[in-house]
């Protein structure tokens, strides 16, 4: 996702929630996150998307433009999370539509142009697969097919879901890393590190002992989060569609 070598350890860690096509947001973010670098080389710090970078909101095909090309002032690398599954699996089973629309599939592919009337009244699973695959540039397709499942930086595991307790971090299913819920919420854990993660919205950024969960449900709060990881200090940043606000 950079050309440049990833560090080890970098000085600083960017973790951005759940974006779900809520591209103004993610601008405004980008934004913050290059004035809060003012005491930093850039170079020297990495931010990473923890997933759900489509459906729901109106800009999908955007945020992947702007992500497919890094549009960040640090180094760069974008998790994947269970929206982009289902979009994959689209395209390899075009009737799992019926499924992916109840995620906010139909706005991602309004989002490339696509006719979905048809969609609607359940016709045409396979027309629309063959036109999002006609309509996607091969720098999104690029994208999507390089997402990590997940990624270890320092003290942090970074994924889109959580993880299962009980299973070593490099034994996690992508399946839990995707799409688990209330085993690992509920969980008090430790976990060996502190998993950064989305998917399950809530009003604020939650902190606890074992986790971080960045995702404050933009498509339903109008607030971007993203967490500012100083060695052991944790803060955050948002952008919301009032304006950028720092927390």
């Amino acid at each position: 996702m950079s050309s440049k070598a990833v560090p080890a350890e970098p000085r600083r860690l960017y973790a951005i929630g759940d974006i779900h096509g809520h591209a103004e947001l993610l601008e405004r973010l980008i934004e913050k996150i290059d004035r809060d670098l003012s005491d930093v080389p850039g170079r020297d710090c990495l931010t990473v998307t923890v997933g759900d970078y489509i459906d729901r909101g109106p800009a999908s095909r955007t945020v992947l433009d702007r992500l497919s090309g890094n549009p960040f002032p640090t180094n760069y690398i974008a998790l994947r999370g269970n929206h982009e599954g289902m979009l994959e699996r689209f395209l390899v089973e075009p009737a799992s539509v019926s499924d992916w629309r109840l995620w906010g599939g139909l706005e991602t592919l309004h989002s490339y142009g696509l006719d979905i009337s048809g969609l609607m009244r359940g016709r045409g699973h396979e027309a629309a697969a063959e036109a999002l695959r006609a309509a996607m540039p091969a720098a999104h397709a690029d994208f999507l097919r390089n997402l990590k499942p997940s990624l270890t930086i320092g003290r942090y595991f970074l994924c889109h879901a959580g993880v299962r307790p009980g299973v070593p971090l490099d034994r996690q299913s992508d399946e839990d890393l995707l799409w688990i819920r209330k085993e690992f919420l509920d969980s008090r854990d430790d976990f060996g590190k502190i998993v950064v993660h989305g998917h399950t919205p809530s009003p604020e950024p939650e902190l606890r002992p074992n986790r971080i969960n960045v995702d404050t449900g933009v498509y339903l709060t109008g607030r971007l989060t993203c967490a500012v990881l100083d060695g052991e200090r944790v803060r955050f940043l948002s952008a919301t569609t009032e304006g950028s606000s720092g927390l």
